[in-house]
């Protein structure tokens, strides 16, 4: 199933995801777009950062189905919003009321780093009921790059390791060859070098967006 008016943006640690989404943020003609992020703001969300930075150790298996709840909160919760267009959780109700939802990761995400360390079948089993996106934009970078800018914010997430990261970008490879076929039928699948300006891949994104505001 595609969820219209519903774009989402993918890419390895250090890939540029969140720079993009605060870009589109302050674009002139996005005053009915909402803005958000997996892990979300909301509790559940707040339990996997703690995880995430160290501070909580959890099996494999777990992280996948903590990221899969969180996740329909963030999809099928109620509405929760906060200042400057930030959604929390309710990506189906806002793309019902006829709003755009740019979020930073989704269940790509989660089918690309959740099958390094447990069996793929888990996170294929959690995330198959959750719907697509109608544009997917995946931002190609090399971990030795993206690691040269994650040194620049100081502390690492435990996923944050050159092995672990170049093995994250062999199955992000492996999705987005599985989803340009019968699988993602209906979503558009845009691939960027990560390396370029932030403004030439914001462009390009832009270009994207416009796109299906027309089809619309």
């Amino acid at each position: 199933m595609i969820l219209h008016n519903f774009i989402v943006l993918e890419g390895i640690d250090g890939a540029g995801t969140s720079t993009q989404l605060d870009i589109i943020r302050n674009k002139p003609g996005t005053e009915r777009f909402l803005f958000t992020a997996e892990p979300t703001t909301y509790e559940t969300g707040r339990f996997i950062r703690r995880m995430l930075s160290g501070e909580i150790e959890v099996s494999n298996e777990t992280a996948a189905y903590l990221f899969a709840a969180d996740r329909n909160e963030h999809v099928n919760g109620r509405l929760r919003t906060t200042g400057d267009r930030n959604l929390i959780t309710g990506i189906r109700e806002a793309t019902k009321s006829g709003m755009t939802v740019i979020c930073d990761r989704y269940l790509f995400s989660s089918l690309a780093y959740q099958s390094i360390n447990c069996s793929p079948d888990v996170p294929r089993m959690l995330n198959s009921l959750f719907p697509l996106p109608s544009l997917l934009v995946y931002l190609d970078i090399n971990p030795d790059d993206a690691l040269k800018r994650i040194e620049g914010r100081g502390e690492r997430e435990i996923y944050e390791k050159k092995d672990f990261l170049e093995k994250t970008v062999a199955q992000y490879r492996l999705i987005l060859n599985e989803y340009s076929g019968e699988k993602g039928k209906g979503m558009k699948i845009l691939v960027l070098d990560a390396t370029k300006t932030k403004e030439e891949i914001n462009a390009a994104i832009m270009r994207e967006i416009k796109a299906l505001e027309v089809k619309s």
